[in-house]
């Protein structure tokens, strides 16, 4: 788990990229029906802003966020670290998929002009993103984003 601010951008940053990209791959296999070639080129043309929105979000609102309710009633300092990154990565992963699919849900209205159709088309994609994006967090983003953010920046090389 990063140990200061500077190194929970640079974790940031890195789940972030991992997360956004897998879901806008997902979001666009769902929306196309099948997943293929077209489907990552889609997924790659629309991850910028979908990073930048992400990011964004992650930093100002989730983070706080889980943090706050995680540390105010699920788990203590002394707990296992194992405890509190379940609940930390657990807690991002629902606010960042409440979020992300409310931005995806706009994004479908801007290509295809039914702003109408936002608020049904969000809460279809909340739990169709949530079944896909916390396993994933678990089971592959998380593991893997740790083991490389502390492979390329060992405990206690980054400065505060």
């Amino acid at each position: 788990m990063p140990q200061n601010k500077r190194e929970s951008l640079i974790f940031t940053i890195m789940m972030c990229f991992v997360m956004v990209l897998w879901m806008s791959f997902y979001n666009v296999a769902l929306q196309q029906g099948r997943f293929g070639p077209e489907t990552l080129a889609a997924g790659w043309l629309g991850f910028p802003i979908a990073y930048l929105f992400g990011m964004c979000c992650d930093w100002f609102v989730a983070s706080k966020i889980s943090k706050g309710v995680a540390f105010r009633f699920l788990v203590k300092p002394q707990d296992r670290p194992l405890k509190k990154i379940l609940c930390i990565s657990g807690g991002m992963v629902v606010v960042m998929v409440v979020l992300m699919s409310f931005y995806g849900a706009c994004e479908g209205a801007f290509h295809t002009g039914n702003w109408a159709g936002v608020p049904a088309a969000w809460l279809v994609n909340i739990p169709r993103n949530f079944i896909m994006a916390l396993p994933f967090q678990f089971l592959i983003a998380g593991p893997l984003v740790r083991r490389v953010f502390r492979a390329a920046f060992p405990e206690g090389k980054v400065l505060a």
